[in-house]
C-alpha cells in the first residue's frame, strides 16, 4: 500500500519545518526568510545548518545534506519515507488514505480508502497496557517466575513493557470491545483472530513483549509459551503481519537502542526478546533483535540508516575498505542452527558499506544465559571480542568438514575460497587464503590459487555487469559531489548581503553574479523578463555547475508561468537538474536574497512561516527595489555574454588573413554591439 499523492501534499503543506528544527536546534535569523544553526547530522562548532521555512528546505553547508521537511524527519528519527510521513500525519492531525501500487488508474473513490492506522495504534497501545498490567495478576506468577529466573527485576520488566496474555479465549477482546474498538479493527491489529464462534484472542498465556517502531510506537507483540498444554506448540510466535507489523521490517528493542546506535554508530544483533533484554542491563545499549525471522535486506536498510553507513556514498565498489568508523556485530549461537543463522546474515555483508563483525558464544549459550551464569561482564567482554564476519564464516565452514578425508579437504577448499572472494576487501584475500589453509591444514598457495580462480570468474561477471550499465544506465552527473560543495560552500563564504555596487562587483565579477541570478530565478522567477531570458545561452555562464543550471531551467522549459504553483515550479526544476545538481539548487534556496525588502518586513512582522509553495509564482508579492535589482542581475548576464562574444570575435579578426572574413567578422561584431544597446535600453527602461 501506498500513500495517496494529495495526502502527502497536505502533509507537506502542514507541516512546519521551523517547528521541527527548533525543537533540538537553536536558530537564528541569518537574512530574510532564513535561520541557521548547528547542523544536527555531523558535529561542528561554527552553525552552517540553515533552513528557509516558508518553502520547507534546509541544506547544512558543512556537510552537504538537505532536503525537504519529510527528508528531515527522515534523517532526524532514521525512518523511512512512509514513516516520515506518517509521523506528520499524526502529529498534524492529518487522516492518510492508502492505495494498492499494484492497481491501475480507477476513479479516486474506487482508488482509496480511510486509513484505520491511527485505530490500530491505540488498539495495540491498549492491549499493551493490559498485557502489562495482567503481570501482576495470580494467574502471572509462572511468566514471572521464568522472567525472574532471567535474572530480570520487576523495573526492569517494566523497563522493555513485559506482560503476560491471560490463559483465556477472549479476555483480550472483551477488553477491547469494552473500549469502543470494533472486532473487525482487532483482527487488523493483529491480536485477534476469526473463528466459527466469533473473534478469539490471538495471544492466551503467553509472556509477551511489545515490538515497537523507532518512535516508541506498538506495532504488535512477541510471545513466549508457558504451558505445556499450549495448542500452539512454537516456543515463540509473534503478531501476523498487519498494516502496522511487518517482521521483515522491525527489529525489536530499537526504540530503546536509537539514541545509543546513533551517538556510537554501532548496531548489535541477537536473537531473542531476552537477549536483547540481558545485553541492555549488562551494558550492551546498541542490542536489537529480529522478530521471529532471519536478519534479511529490510533489516540491512534500517541498520544502515542508524549507524549512518554512508562512507563511499551508497555506490558498492569491489575492491573498497569498509568504513571502520561505524560497526554491525551479529550474535550466534555455536549450534547448527546459529551457523545457519550466520550464513544468512553473510548473505547481505555486501549490502554493508561498514565491517561486519559477528561472535559466537560459546558452548552453546545466548547471551541471556550467559549473563546469568558469567554476570554482566561476559556479556560485554562477549561484544568486545567480535572479529569479522567473513572470518567466523570460514572458521565455521572448516569445522563443519573431517579433514582426515582427503575428498573433504578438497571441497573444504573449494567452499573457502568462493567465501574469500566474496569478501569486498580484495587486498585481504591473500591474508585470508592463508589463514584458511591453516585452519584446514592445506597448502595456503593451493588457496590462494582457488581464490584467485574464483576472483577471476566473478570479475568476468562484473565486467558484463557494467558493460550493461554502461550501454543502458541513466546518465549521470558530470560533476562530484565534492565540486557541487566547493560551489555551495564557496556561495555561502562570499555573498554578502548588500546592494550591488561596483565594490561587490570587483570582489568577485563572475561567480557572484552568477549565483544571486540563480536565486532570484528559483526563488522568483516573476522578476525575470522571458523576453530577454529567451537570448540567454550556456556560454553565458562560466562556473560549470550554474551552466548546467542554466540547461536544467532549459530542460524544465524555461520560465514558469505566473498560474505555475511555486511549489510545483521548485519540484519542477530539481527533477529537470537530477540528483547530481540537487544539492547546489536546494543551497541557493536557504541562502538569504539580497535586498528583499517585502520578505524582511514579513520577517519584522514575526510571520515565521509563510506557506508560499501554495501560490502561484505571479501573486507572490515584489517591490520595485526587487524588480531594478532582477534587471541588474540580467543585464549583467547578458551583457557578460555578448562581451565575450564581441571579444572572442576580435581575436578571431586579428589571426584571420582572409580579407572577405575579416569582413564578414566585423559586420557580425557590428551586430553584437547594436544587440548588447538594445537589450541594455531594454532592461533599463523605467
Amino acid at each position: 500500500m501506498r500513500i495517496v499523492s494529495d495526502d502527502i501534499d497536505r502533509v507537506t503543506a502542514a507541516a512546519d519545518l521551523y517547528e521541527l528544527v527548533s525543537a533540538t536546534v537553536q536558530l537564528k535569523v541569518s537574512g530574510a526568510g532564513t535561520y541557521m544553526g548547528l547542523c544536527p547530522f555531523h558535529d561542528e562548532k561554527t552553525p552552517s545548518f540553515s533552513i528557509r521555512p516558508e518553502l520547507g528546505i534546509w541544506h547544512c553547508f558543512g556537510c552537504g545534506a538537505g532536503g525537504d521537511t519529510i527528508r528531515y524527519v527522515e534523517r532526524t528519527e532514521g525512518i523511512g519515507f512512509i514513516e516520515a510521513v506518517e509521523y506528520l500525519a499524526d502529529k498534524y492531525n492529518i487522516e492518510l488514505r492508502y492505495e494498492s501500487s499494484g492497481m491501475k488508474n480507477n476513479s479516486r473513490d474506487d482508488r482509496t480508502k480511510p486509513s484505520s492506522r491511527a485505530r490500530l495504534l491505540q488498539i495495540c497501545q491498549v492491549a499493551q497496557d493490559f498485557f502489562q498490567s495482567n503481570l501482576t495478576e495470580k494467574e502471572a506468577l509462572p511468566a514471572r517466575k521464568m522472567l525472574a529466573e532471567r535474572k530480570f527485576s520487576q523495573a526492569d520488566c517494566e523497563r522493555f513493557g513485559c506482560g503476560y496474555a491471560l490463559n483465556e479465549w477472549n479476555a483480550l477482546t472483551r477488553y477491547l470491545a469494552g473500549k469502543g474498538f470494533t472486532q473487525q479493527e482487532m483482527i487488523d491489529a493483529g491480536v485477534a483472530r476469526q473463528g466459527p464462534r466469533g473473534v478469539y484472542d490471538y495471544f492466551r498465556g503467553r509472556v509477551t513483549w511489545p515490538i515497537r517502531d523507532a518512535m516508541g510506537r506498538t506495532l504488535g507483540f512477541g510471545a513466549r509459551r508457558l504451558y505445556d498444554d499450549d495448542p500452539v506448540t512454537a516456543k515463540y510466535m509473534n503478531t501476523p503481519d498487519t498494516v502496522l507489523y511487518r517482521k521483515n521490517k522491525v527489529l525489536y528493542g530499537l526504540d530503546i537502542a536509537k539514541p545509543a546506535i546513533v551517538k556510537k554508530r554501532q548496531i548489535v544483533v541477537v536473537e531473542g526478546y531476552t537477549d536483547v533484554m540481558a545485553c541492555h542491563l549488562a551494558g550492551v545499549d546498541t542490542a536489537v533483535a529480529t522478530c521471529g525471522t532471519a536478519f534479511g535486506a529490510e533489516h540491512v536498510k534500517i541498520a544502515r540508516r542508524y549507524i549512518r553507513d554512508d562512507s563511499l556514498g551508497g555506490i558498492q565498489l569491489r575492491g573498497a575498505k569498509k568504513d571502520g568508523s561505524c560497526r554491525i556485530i551479529f550474535t550466534f549461537d555455536g549450534d547448527k542452527a546459529g551457523r545457519e543463522a550466520m550464513r544468512k546474515a553473510y548473505r547481505f555483508d555486501n549490502d554493508f558499506l561498514t565491517q561486519t563483525y559477528a561472535t559466537i558464544v560459546e558452548n552453546n549459550l545466548d547471551p541471556c544465559d550467559l549473563r546469568i551464569q558469567r554476570g554482566d561482564a561476559a556479556v560485554r567482554d562477549l561484544i568486545q571480542k567480535a572479529s569479522p564476519l567473513y572470518e567466523q564464516v570460514i572458521r565455521a565452514a572448516v569445522n563443519e568438514y573431517d579433514m582426515k578425508q582427503v575428498s573433504n579437504r578438497a571441497d573444504l577448499i573449494n567452499r573457502a575460497a568462493e567465501e574469500i572472494t566474496a569478501i569486498r576487501d580484495v587486498s585481504l584475500h591473500d591474508e585470508f587464503s592463508r589463514f584458511a589453509a591453516g585452519l584446514a591444514g592445506a597448502d595456503w598457495q593451493t588457496v590462494r590459487d582457488k581464490v584467485r580462480e574464483a576472483d577471476r570468474r566473478r570479475g568476468a561477471v562484473s565486467a558484463r555487469e557494467n558493460e550493461f550499465e554502461q550501454r543502458f544506465a541513466p546518465k549521470k552527473s558530470v560533476f562530484s559531489d565534492e565540486m557541487i560543495l566547493n560551489v555551495i560552500q564557496y556561495a555561502r563564504d562570499n555573498y554578502q548581503n548588500r546592494p550591488i555596487n561596483s565594490e561587490t562587483r570587483i570582489a568577485d565579477p563572475v561567480f557572484i553574479r552568477e549565483q544571486q541570478f540563480f536565486m532570484i530565478l528559483i526563488l522568483l522567477p516573476q522578476l525575470i523578463d522571458n523576453v530577454l531570458f529567451s537570448y540567454l545561452e550556456p556560454s553565458a555562464f562560466k562556473n560549470p555547475v550554474f551552466r548546467s543550471l542554466f540547461e536544467a531551467v532549459v530542460v524544465a522549459g524555461g520560465l514558469p508561468d505566473d498560474d505555475m504553483k511555486r511549489g510545483e515550479w521548485i519540484n519542477k526544476l530539481l527533477s529537470a537538474a537530477g540528483s547530481g545538481l540537487e544539492s547546489a539548487i536546494r543551497a541557493l534556496l536557504v541562502l538569504p536574497l539580497p535586498y528583499m525588502s517585502y520578505h524582511e518586513q514579513r520577517i519584522k512582522n514575526s510571520e515565521r512561516r509563510i506557506n508560499t509553495l501554495d501560490l502561484s509564482v505571479g501573486s507572490i508579492e515584489t517591490t520595485e527595489e526587487e524588480k531594478k535589482l532582477a534587471r541588474s542581475f540580467l543585464a549583467d548576464m547578458l551583457d557578460g555574454m555578448i562581451m565575450s562574444k564581441i571579444a572572442e570575435g576580435k581575436l578571431r579578426m586579428q589571426r584571420e588573413t582572409d580579407e572577405k572574413a575579416k569582413i564578414e567578422l566585423l559586420s557580425e561584431l557590428t551586430e553584437l554591439e547594436k544587440l548588447r544597446r538594445d537589450m541594455q535600453a531594454q532592461i533599463y527602461a523605467g
